[in-house]
C-alpha cells in the first residue's frame, strides 16, 4: 500500500497565507481525480463524435463538486455517532472515506436537471455517463488499494494479502477484484455501444450488472460497515437492490415504447 503519493513544500508567500509549510498529496484523492479527468476527456470526446454537441466544462465541474459531497456524506452517515463525537475528522477530506453510491445517487439527478436545462438528449447522454463513471470509479477503487481501505474478509486464497490496518491477517483484496469487474463492464458496454437498441439501455444495463456484482462484492468485504439489517444487508448492498429494481423496471418500459435507434 501506497497511501502518500508525495509530499512538497510551499513557498514563503503561500505558508503565509495558508500557515502550512508541507503539503501531501494522497494516492487515493489523486487516483479519483485522474479517474475524473481521463472520464471527463471521454465524455467530451464521445458526446462531439456521437451527438455532435460541445459540452461546456461547467458540466464536469458540477459533477466533480456533487461527486465529491455526495461521497463524503454518505461516508459520514455510515458513521454518524462516530463523526458527532469526533467533528474535527470532518475536515480531512483529501486522505479517503468516499461512498461511490453516495457519489452516484447525488450526481444523477444533477446530471439530468443539467441536461434538461440546457437541451441536451438525457438518455443518450447517460449512455455516455455509464462508460464515464466505470472510469472514474475503476481509478477510485485502485486509489482505495493504494489507501488500504475498502479490503475484504479474512482468506486463505492465494490472491489473499495483508493490509495496514487488517492486523497481519490475510484478507481478500476487494479492492481490486471490483477494479477488474468494473474494467470488465467498460469493455462489454464499448460493444455494446455497436448494438444498442434504444437510448438509454447502457446506461440500464450498466446500473443492473455494477449493482449485481456489488451485491456479490459486499459478501467479502471485512472492513467495518453500515448496515441496514445488521450481518445481513449492507447499505451498498441495499441500494443496489433498489437501482437493480429500477434499472429492470425503466429497461422493460423503454424496449416495449420501441425507442428504437435509428
Amino acid at each position: 500500500m501506497h497511501p502518500e503519493l508525495f509530499h512538497f513544500n510551499l513557498p514563503d508567500f503561500l505558508y503565509s497565507l495558508f500557515h502550512t509549510k508541507q503539503v501531501t498529496v494522497y494516492t487515493y484523492a489523486f487516483c479519483i481525480a485522474f479517474g475524473t479527468l481521463i472520464g471527463a476527456l471521454y465524455t467530451k470526446w464521445s458526446a462531439r463524435k456521437d451527438l455532435g454537441i460541445e459540452v461546456s466544462n461547467s458540466f464536469y465541474y458540477m459533477i466533480f463538486i456533487a461527486g465529491f459531497v455526495g461521497g463524503k456524506l454518505f461516508y459520514y452517515f455510515e458513521k454518524p455517532f462516530f463523526y458527532w463525537d469526533n467533528p474535527r475528522l470532518l475536515l480531512d477530506n483529501f486522505s479517503g472515506g468516499f461512498v461511490f453510491y453516495g457519489s452516484f445517487i447525488t450526481i444523477i439527478p444533477i446530471v439530468i436537471w443539467y441536461l434538461k436545462k440546457k437541451g441536451i438528449p438525457v438518455l443518450p447522454m447517460l449512455d455516455i455517463l455509464a462508460i464515464t463513471t466505470l472510469i472514474a470509479h475503476a481509478f477510485g477503487r485502485i486509489g482505495c488499494f493504494c489507501a488500504g481501505c475498502c479490503y475484504g474478509s479474512p482468506t486463505d486464497s492465494e490472491f489473499g494479502m495483508v493490509f495496514p490496518t487488517s492486523n497481519g491477517i490475510v484478507v481478500h483484496p476487494t479492492q481490486l477484484y471490483e477494479a477488474f469487474i468494473l474494467l470488465y463492464l467498460m469493455v462489454f458496454l464499448s460493444i455494446m455501444k455497436r448494438y444498442k437498441q434504444f437510448h438509454g439501455q447502457l446506461f440500464l444495463l450498466y446500473l443492473s450488472l455494477y449493482g449485481i456484482s456489488r451485491a456479490v462484492l459486499e459478501l467479502f468485504r471485512g472492513d467495518k460497515r453500515g448496515y441496514i439489517i445488521e450481518g445481513f444487508l449492507s447499505h451498498s448492498q441495499f441500494i443496489a437492490l433498489l437501482l437493480l429494481l429500477t434499472s429492470i423496471f425503466f429497461y422493460r418500459k423503454l424496449n416495449q415504447n420501441k425507442l428504437i435507434i435509428k
